[in-house]
């Protein structure tokens, strides 16, 4: 025959062993938090930046109507289809070209002097507009410059 539990101190047993369970993890739990080795140290990053943060694409705008002579306002914008600002400290005029029906026309004619911008295009923009103004001027030269009438020119730019 079973012998007849009693309920009370099996209840007592119980509650002492999770009294106890809970206290062992508690006094645990207090000791790990300060379970540590104190150290010194020191060390570097690094990582290599871009070789390059894009380029921008410069446009003139000037008046139709240039003659031998004579000087006209140049406007400059850019694009920069880049993901950083870039900046176009001076624009410089590389070379003019003639439309293919003016050919013969003395490109050499054509001149600007370098323009200081000093604008910082902002990614991703269009039609940016810049500082600075050039002036391009046709030379009235000794020779027939009659090859140039109605020529398109077209100024190649250059910045830095």
């Amino acid at each position: 025959m079973r012998k007849p539990v009693n309920v009370r101190s099996f209840l007592n047993r119980k509650t002492a062993l999770i009294v106890g369970a809970g206290a062992a993890i508690v006094a645990l739990s207090g000791t790990a938090a300060f379970a540590y080795w104190t150290t010194t140290g020191s060390g570097t990053g690094s990582a290599t930046t871009a070789t390059s943060n894009g380029t921008i694409v410069l446009h003139a705008s000037f008046a139709d109507g240039l003659t031998p002579g004579a000087s006209t306002p140049v406007s400059f914008t850019a694009d920069n289809a880049g993901s950083s600002s870039l900046f176009v400290g001076t624009i410089h005029l590389a070379s003019v070209t003639a439309d293919a029906g003016h050919a013969s026309c003395n490109v050499a004619d054509y001149t600007m002097a370098d323009v200081t911008s000093n604008t910082t295009a902002a990614a991703g923009a269009t039609g940016a507009t810049l500082n600075g103004t050039g002036t391009l001027t046709f030379a009235d030269t000794a020779v027939d410059q009659d090859s140039c009438k109605g020529a398109t020119i077209t100024l190649h730019l250059s910045s830095n």
